[in-house]
């Protein structure tokens, strides 16, 4: 049996406001403050911190879907490159935007709007296939950030020594959390219904 995927993204369930331009800039809104928040989780390891930004663009991703949840990045990403300390360590601007980590503030908007596409289509509503679509936005950042700090760096082992390996941990993590707590929402949310 086929369940129906419920209508619109998880926070449109969360946030029950029903003007649309008011709802869309407090979800925008608080979005970009928690991405923001996140990107202040931080460990120095070299030319790319390691930060709780992804963890946020995952769930974004998928409790936003596909238009809110590119807004939503875009408008993070907009607000930081015109000053606004929003990236990791309080950093804001388009030279740091265009810096060893701005491959992967590209790949933020690329996850993002691929997780919100799948999300949407119900693929947050079941552990396995939330985990399957963090693991595809974590590629999905991944790529432009490597491609990006390849320029950089002398080689790619050192490339992927500064960039990839020292993040895997702690992104299987944030994938298990993500996976855990989105259908656990979407449950909770049609127990109530």
């Amino acid at each position: 049996m086929i369940s129906r995927v419920p209508s619109g993204p998880l926070v449109n369930r969360l946030v029950s406001i029903q003007n649309v331009p008011a709802r869309t800039l407090i979800q925008v809104g608080s979005g970009v403050l928690f991405l923001a928040l996140l990107a202040q989780v931080r460990i120095e390891i070299g030319p790319v911190p390691i930060t709780g930004q992804t963890l946020g663009v995952l769930l974004i991703g998928a409790g936003y879907g596909l238009s809110l949840g590119t807004l939503t990045i875009a408008s993070y990403l907009i607000v930081g490159g015109l000053g606004l300390g929003v990236f990791a360590g309080g950093e804001s601007g388009w030279s740091y935007m265009a810096g060893p980590t701005g491959g992967y503030l590209v790949g933020f908007l690329i996850a993002a709007a691929v997780i919100g596409y799948l999300a949407q289509r119900g693929w947050d509503r079941r552990v396995f296939a939330t985990a399957l679509i963090m693991l595809v936005g974590n590629v999905l950042i991944y790529v432009p950030g490597l491609l990006w700090l390849s320029r950089v760096a002398p080689d790619w082992p050192t490339t992927l020594q500064w960039g990839l390996t020292p993040f895997i941990p702690g992104d299987i993590l944030k994938l298990l959390i993500a996976a855990g707590l989105l259908p656990t929402v979407w449950r909770l949310l049609e127990r109530r219904h």
